[in-house]
């Protein structure tokens, strides 16, 4: 009788940990899934246009390579005329959706056997990645409180990302100090990471509102005009 209650326990615990796996990497996937819908769905409006217009004279396999190219101009001149604050904050958040989808999926292949190198372990101790993590953000912020460069600034914001979502990564870990990474309690890592992200997102798309705004009223004349020092600050594209 008790051999079998421990097995049907060791059976439970197994599927609720390939559950969580399938949660987990889910999630990396839909990050990545995302963002590849993003280029994508730009990449169409640019070969739409090109189409629309053929101004290469070719047939349409002829269009693609020009509405690739129209494509990254047009995140280029986005990401340059895009102010400060909103720059600083998408860096962020590139960086931390980025790092949290390239660890999840490395971590996933190193426990499967198909990823190129295991974990990284000196003098015996298997050093987890929010130990680079923490480093790493540590140093990108103290590099921007020591700077007086705006552009430098916003720079250093994409490594801070990287380093907060490594970190973030293993929030159920150093809550517990327990290595519950591939458990079910190691999801409040993934819980905390996607509500990190969703504050990130809501900030940008909340500053983006109240400037458009904000530009609205000021040409109105409802509200004062922005002094010339804020407007490299606050003003939309």
């Amino acid at each position: 009788m008790l051999r079998h209650l421990t097995r049907r326990a060791k059976a439970r615990a197994r599927v609720g940990w390939y559950r969580s796996e399938r949660i987990q990497m889910g999630t990396a996937a839909l990050i990545a899934a995302g963002a590849l819908a993003t280029v994508a769905g730009q990449y169409g409006r640019m070969f739409q246009r090109r189409r629309a217009r053929n101004e290469t004279g070719h047939r349409i396999v002829g269009q693609a390579p020009a509405a690739a190219l129209d494509t990254a101009s047009v995140a280029y001149e986005g990401y340059a005329a895009t102010p400060r604050t909103e720059t600083v904050l998408l860096n962020l958040l590139t960086g931390f959706l980025g790092s949290f989808a390239f660890i999840r999926l490395s971590t996933f292949g190193i426990r499967s056997g198909w990823w190129p190198r295991g974990n990284t372990v000196v003098g015996g101790r298997h050093i987890h990645h929010f130990v680079p993590g923490i480093l790493l953000a540590f140093g990108s912020g103290t590099a921007a409180l020591l700077t007086d460069d705006d552009e430098l600034e916003q720079r250093l914001a994409l490594p801070m990302g990287i380093g907060l979502g490594l970190t973030f990564d293993e929030a159920a870990l150093l809550l517990d100090l327990r290595d519950v990474y591939w458990t079910r309690e190691g999801l409040l890592s993934v819980q905390l990471s996607l509500g990190a992200t969703a504050i990130l997102s809501i900030a940008i798309l909340t500053l983006r509102m109240l400037r458009r705004g904000e530009r609205r009223q000021e040409q109105e004349g409802l509200i004062p005009p922005a002094q010339h020092h804020q407007l490299s600050f606050g003003t939309a594209a």
